[in-house]
């Protein structure tokens, strides 16, 4: 896989640290990979949140704590909501008509972090042409 800088939607966290069965390994061998080649690695503080939803709503404080030390363990920058990544995001909403505004939050962040690829699952943001997007099926294709 190319890229040094790489933008993480939600979806990458939660098959990883759940352990998803479909999706565990590929999620599994890109983290390693992207320790081992010393990638930057960035998320949203809106991935916060939309993980920590499960976890709070059955109490499991442990999962939250393992979250957040895996982000600490693999430095992957949380980046805070800016007005200039909302607007940004406003923007993409606006030109891709059936985006949600967390993914355009999502979509915008790796765009201000100037991130060269976007890690997500969610097929829709394909369509996007300012930055590359990859879902878990491109990331078994590139370990093959």
């Amino acid at each position: 896989m190319t890229g040094s800088s790489i933008y993480l939607d939600t979806s990458p966290f939660i098959y990883y640290l759940e352990q998803n069965r479909e999706y565990f390994d590929r999620v599994r061998y890109f983290f390693k990979e992207s320790y081992h080649n010393n990638r930057l690695l960035f998320t949203s503080a809106v991935t916060i949140e939309e993980y920590c939803v499960y976890p709070l709503s059955m109490g499991n404080m442990q999962a939250i704590d393992e979250f957040n030390a895996f982000l600490n363990g693999m430095n992957i920058s949380v980046v805070p909501v800016s007005r200039e990544i909302a607007f940004d995001a406003a923007k993409l909403r606006t030109k891709y008509k059936g985006f949600k505004a967390l993914d355009s939050i999502h979509l915008a962040t790796a765009q201000f972090c100037q991130c060269d690829l976007f890690l997500t699952n969610d097929k829709q943001l394909r369509q996007t042409q300012e930055i590359t997007v990859l879902t878990m099926d491109d990331l078994l294709q590139a370990q093959a």
